[in-house]
């Protein structure tokens, strides 16, 4: 068994405070003797508007946060998976997962696909596509020194929950959580840990998080890593929280809470062989002649 640490930080408009934050989790980390760190979605910043998130991309060559975190990859010799964004044409941004090894190069890149765009009646009309450019591609899992990794992103929605008109409607958002065909198609390629980091808002995580992750663990029999962010961003922005690891058999076996008042992890042992026990024990054969293949 090898351990894996999920990480929980509080991402402002300030690349450095950002950094900063996520330096702390490296050595915590580190301190666990954890073989990988997974930091949340969007840990590189979240604005406070659209304008102010596409202002603040910067290519990886360019980017502080970046480059600051593979030099702590290299130093740790620890990987570190975690979302950041960059620049799109049309003045958009990319919401990018990325693998920064343990020699601190970028090896694996996933760009969130499923975007939010939505009219409700007598309601706002938001259009994530306009500011966000989608991705087109799952990216096939790969080897680490904790498993086969499949790379997701949960649904951003620091572009969304702007406008304090925006009520209950706003948060029956349909999550990249809420779409099982990635992970099933990862896992048909034998992915063994599916992550999803996250942004949650508060009413939709108290809502749906736990149960959706867990939900994805037991469909794929893989582990299931979700770094969250928490806190208060800004004054209109807040996030959930609740960073967690679950196991193949659907059991959280680390989490973190809510409230924000530092960076913090959770680890867990990452068992493989509980994994091939359950996937061997009880197979989930799925019935590709009347339903198609995902």
């Amino acid at each position: 068994m090898v351990i894996a640490a999920v990480g929980q930080l509080c991402s402002t408009a300030s690349l450095a405070s950002n950094l900063a934050q996520c330096q702390v989790l490296v050595r915590k980390a580190t301190a666990t003797g954890a073989k990988a760190l997974f930091l949340p979605e969007a840990s590189d910043y979240i604005g406070s508007s659209a304008a102010e998130t596409v202002s603040l991309a910067r290519s990886v060559q360019d980017s502080e946060f970046v480059k600051g975190l593979q030099k702590e990859a290299r130093d740790a010799n620890l990987p570190i998976n975690v979302g950041i964004h960059e620049p799109a044409p049309e003045g958009r941004v990319k919401n990018t997962l990325v693998w920064i090894n343990e020699k601190g190069d970028i090896t694996q890149r996933y760009q969130k696909t499923h975007l939010f765009d939505v009219e409700i009646k007598d309601g706002p009309i938001l259009k994530e596509s306009s500011s966000v450019e989608k991705g087109m591609e799952i990216v096939p899992p790969f080897e680490t020194a904790v498993g086969r990794v499949g790379l997701c992103i949960c649904f951003d929605v620091s572009f969304l929950a702007l406008d304090p008109n925006i009520k209950l409607e706003i948060h029956m958002l349909c999550l990249q959580l809420r779409f099982p065909e990635i992970s099933l198609a990862l896992k048909r390629q034998n992915a063994q840990i599916i992550t999803y980091p996250s942004a949650f808002t508060v009413p939709t995580g108290s809502a749906h998080w736990e149960a959706l992750l867990r939900a994805r663990a037991i469909e794929t029999q893989s582990y299931v890593i979700a770094a969250a962010q928490a806190g208060f961003h800004n004054e209109k922005r807040r996030s959930y929280g609740h960073s967690m690891i679950v196991n193949p058999w659907g059991e959280v076996v680390a989490s973190l809470g809510g409230d924000f008042k530092e960076p913090e992890i959770a680890t867990a042992d990452i068992d493989l062989g509980l994994l091939s026990k359950i996937r061997r024990e009880m197979p989930l054969l799925r019935r590709t002649d009347i339903y198609p293949e995902v």
